[in-house]
């Protein structure tokens, strides 16, 4: 067998939930070092504004950029070096800036650090991956708005704890996993709305930006630099925070609760329709197409391919956020000590966790294929009996032997003796209850609570959180 030629770069192979994805090329190494570049050139458009840095230098320095491929791999070998890669980045971007400059820009990376550049392209990456995903959140939440008014009234069987309990409606259900998706979409769209500027210097303290303010006789070099640092953070759409951020990680850890809880709403929807498309339920069906959910051994399987990499993403979140978490915890210091560095894998693997689940949900929601009729089937699987916490509270002191004799009437039935509605003709006189109340009684159409109005409210409020005019 010849050699496989090997490329480094990750592209997904062994994970089928982002690979491919917008979520792929927005959070890809290639994007990381455009946007590290971004952050240096808005970094001398914010020194013009001010007069620090000439029009003529971030011209340069921006033909310099947008002409330059990095070599990633080489910049990935180096990269350890500093413990960063924008150590080397920045290394070869002043080495060719100058040569088209003809001397050093001084502007580039002036009192700013690694962590400034790198957090702040971060903030980047995930503003845009997060942006694509809220999008699929939307358009997910949209499809199932419109399922679960199709199927309002259509009775299905409420499970808690696996088992069997009350007639709801298909509609609710749908309507319920809108909800979360909802509440979801908008914590994100909070969260990447604040996202902040990182920009501290060496300490956090802007010490050298400062001081070279007080060096050209700024009467405010204080506020001259707080302007300076609000400039740049206007340029890059940022919010201004009060100060840096280096150890103070909470930005980073809202962001990647705000994109676990997105996965874990897709999560749920997808677990729900593993269980309900199994062929003995077969209460859903995934959408189908060509190439899709086929089996490499067995031509009659259809997998439900889009529920289990969505649950995949589900299962895997959890421990990236957990990390996250922990490097908070232990950020010491005025500047972290590799808790900081053990961010970056785990806040892109959420970006793309979240961008893959949120894609796949919004194919999931637009194809989802529902059975009103096998829904309706499975329901009285267990006969009446799911109807008998309305029968103890209604039928009360006519039952002879009360709720206790109910109990037994139902025990006897799931134990395969006379089915409920004939031990309860039985059990009670037509003139204590006519069999047109029975009936009535023992319909689970007529046992739905709020299921059905609750899906025009959630549907109605899922609709004014797009529109708040509606």
């Amino acid at each position: 067998m010849d050699a496989v030629s090997l490329d480094p770069a990750d592209l997904g192979l062994l994970a089928p939930i982002w690979a491919g994805t917008p979520a792929a090329s927005a959070t890809g190494d290639a994007a990381l070092v455009r946007a590290l570049l971004e952050v240096e050139l808005a970094w001398i458009a914010a020194q013009v504004d001010v007069g620090l840095a000439s029009e003529a230098e971030l011209r340069t320095a921006t033909g310099v950029a947008r002409g330059w491929s990095p070599d990633l791999a080489a910049l990935a070998a180096r990269g350890a070096d500093g413990a960063n890669v924008l150590i080397p980045l920045l290394k070869d971007f002043r080495a060719r800036l100058g040569e088209a400059n003809g001397g050093p820009v001084a502007a580039l990376h002036r009192g700013a650090t690694s962590q400034d550049i790198i957090d702040t392209a971060l903030v980047l990456l995930a503003r845009e991956a997060g942006e694509r995903t809220l999008a699929e959140l939307r358009a997910a939440a949209d499809a199932l708005a419109e399922l679960a008014e199709r199927h309002r009234d259509d009775v299905c069987i409420a499970r808690s704890l696996t088992q069997h309990a009350l007639p709801i409606t298909i509609g609710h259900r749908v309507a319920r996993w809108m909800l979360a998706l909802d509440d979801a979409a908008d914590g994100l769209a909070a969260d990447l709305a604040s996202l902040p500027l990182q920009w501290g210097g060496a300490a956090g303290t802007l010490a050298s930006l400062v001081d070279s303010f007080r060096s050209r006789g700024a009467a405010d070099a204080e506020g001259a630099t707080a302007a300076l640092v609000a400039g740049l953070a206007g340029r890059l759409g940022l919010a201004a925070p009060p100060t840096a951020w280096h150890t103070r990680r909470a930005p980073v850890t809202r962001i990647a609760a705000a994109l676990a809880e997105a996965i874990a709403a897709c999560g749920k929807l997808a677990s729900d329709v593993l269980v309900l498309a199994r062929p003995e339920i077969a209460e859903l069906a995934e959408p189908q197409a060509p190439g899709k959910g086929g089996s490499s051994a067995m031509p009659h399987k259809r997998n439900p391919v889009l529920s289990v990499l969505i649950k995949e993403a589900a299962l895997e979140a959890p421990g990236h956020l957990s990390a996250l978490f922990l490097a908070a915890g232990q950020a010491v210091d005025e500047r972290p000590d590799g808790a900081w560095h053990a961010e970056w894998q785990a806040l892109r693997s959420l970006l793309r966790l979240a961008g893959g689940a949120a894609a796949n949900t919004r194919e999931l929601a637009r194809g989802l294929q529902v059975f009103p009729a096998r829904s309706l089937e499975v329901a009285g699987l267990f006969g009446d009996v799911v109807l008998s916490e309305r029968l103890a509270a209604r039928l009360g002191p006519a039952l002879p032997g009360g709720k206790a004799r109910l109990e037994e009437l139902v025990a006897a039935s799931l134990d395969g003796g006379a089915p409920l509605r004939a031990a309860l003709r039985a059990a009670l006189s037509p003139e204590a209850l006519s069999d047109t109340d029975l009936d009535s009684l023992l319909d689970p159409a007529q046992y739905l609570g709020l299921a059905s109005s609750e899906v025009d409210a959630l549907v109605a409020l899922h609709r004014s959180r797009k529109d708040p005019s509606a």
